[in-house]
């Protein structure tokens, strides 16, 4: 064990200074390999994995999601969905941060990343908060939590990686977050309005629309709720596969910028292709490098030796849950959410399994404490995110702001630790 623990020490001090997690991973599990069994049986090892995973059917689920994801993007549909959302609710004390929240939820709906999520909607919901006053930091941290409901909300790009490496079928990791989504939208929600309540200088009511002004601003968005209810609805019913929906979602979201007057010369549909191949390689390329660490790791026996150590600690499911829960946590401030995936998921797999533990349920509660991470001082992924789109706005400010989320998200991960079914409802009536 003291090897593998080495390794994730060389692993974090490479991601500190700089090192791509896929070279820092790839790194250390080759050369782990190598110390353990020498060069050729590292070469041999490391190649046969890429090549016999890079076939794996099920991997065509992400560069088909991240190009239906990319489609929807350059439809201008991040706009839309947040006048749609401001029409609805900008009257109210807090509207545009509320506005906020929902035009991240619908965007996490087609796109499937937290970091495009809170980078996108930074630039679309952020402007219209500062012209209406808002309180800075409240603002960008409340885009920089909503955009952590894009690896929750399905199609997840993080939920499928989690279910090929757990073995899950992804279609009810799928159908599992949609509830916990709904849960945190409205935990979300709730925290807006009662930092607004304390505060109301951070939250001044917008104008006002009349009810035909609403409609109009609500009809640009059908297609995407049309899209999202046809990949979901036919992964519930049967009618498709995880992959199938999303061929099919790929082809709606095409149709539908073309109905927008998109994608109709040469230019703009390789500007999306290259920003899907280019997703695509950057995750594959982790995926790849997390499979090499994943052999070496197994060599050094690190994960039957925690298989022995939980079991004569006697932690139980619940007590191995809440340890995974808070290691994720901690790298969730320093690494994205498929490479904490990729990094904890093999290692932890057996003890899971020889304590009975729902997989279903625990890739969801697993998903929320990635998704704290990534808004966690001193490192939150999102947080940075939203900084680096908006310069002007202090860290602190933006670490100041999502403190009400952070609470709205520990809540939501308890009450799906002692109330399962809320994971587990939608995926059980599928079977």
């Amino acid at each position: 064990m003291e090897l593998a623990l080495t390794g994730f020490a060389i692993i974090l001090v490479l991601a500190l200074i700089g090192v791509p997690l896929a070279f820092a991973t790839l790194g250390v599990g080759f050369f782990g390999l190598m110390y353990l069994r020498g060069l050729d049986a590292a070469l041999a090892v490391s190649s046969q994995w890429i090549i016999d995973t890079s076939i794996h059917y099920n991997l065509s689920i992400i560069p088909l999601f991240v190009l239906m994801g990319a489609f929807i993007h350059r439809s201008g549909i991040s706009r839309d969905l947040f006048a749609a959302s401001y029409a609805w609710l900008g009257r109210f004390r807090g509207g545009l941060a509320l506005s906020g929240i929902l035009s991240c939820a619908g965007f996490a709906a087609v796109c499937g990343s937290s970091l495009a999520t809170a980078a996108t909607m930074t630039r679309v919901a952020v402007p219209p908060m500062r012209e209406f006053r808002y309180n800075d930091g409240f603002s960008a941290g409340t885009i920089a939590a909503g955009g952590t409901l894009g690896i929750m909300i399905p199609p997840s790009v993080p939920l499928a990686i989690y279910g090929i490496v757990a073995g899950q079928d992804i279609g009810l990791l799928f159908m599992a977050g949609v509830l916990p989504g709904i849960l945190l939208v409205c935990l979300f929600m709730l925290s807006a309005s009662a930092v607004t309540m304390v505060k109301p200088d951070f939250g001044p009511a917008g104008k006002a629309m009349t009810l035909r002004d609403t409609l109009r601003a609500s009809y640009s968005t059908w297609p995407v709720i049309i899209l999202f209810g046809i990949v979901l609805g036919g992964i519930y019913s049967g009618i498709f596969t995880p992959t199938e929906a999303a061929g099919v979602g790929c082809a709606g979201a095409f149709l539908f910028g073309v109905f927008r007057g998109h994608f109709l010369d040469r230019q703009s549909l390789w500007g999306v292709f290259e920003e899907t191949v280019t997703t695509t390689a950057m995750i594959f390329a982790i995926v790849f490098s997390a499979l090499v660490l994943a052999q070496f790791v197994n060599l050094t026996g690190m994960p039957y030796d925690l298989q022995t150590l939980v079991l004569g600690w006697q932690l139980g499911p619940v007590g191995l849950v809440l340890m995974i829960c808070a290691i994720c946590v901690l790298l969730g401030m320093v690494f994205e959410s498929i490479g904490i995936l990729l990094l904890i998921i093999p290692v932890f797999l057996p003890s899971l399994s020889s304590l009975g533990v729902d997989l279903i349920w625990f890739g969801i509660l697993v998903i929320i404490v990635i998704e704290l991470g990534l808004i966690s001082p001193p490192i939150g992924m999102n947080v940075f995110t939203v900084k680096s789109v908006a310069p002007e706005i202090p860290l602190a400010s933006i670490f100041l702001g999502v403190l009400p989320y952070i609470a709205a998200m520990v809540l939501g991960g308890v009450l799906i630790l002692f109330f399962p079914q809320i994971a587990t409802l939608l995926p059980q009536a599928m079977r």
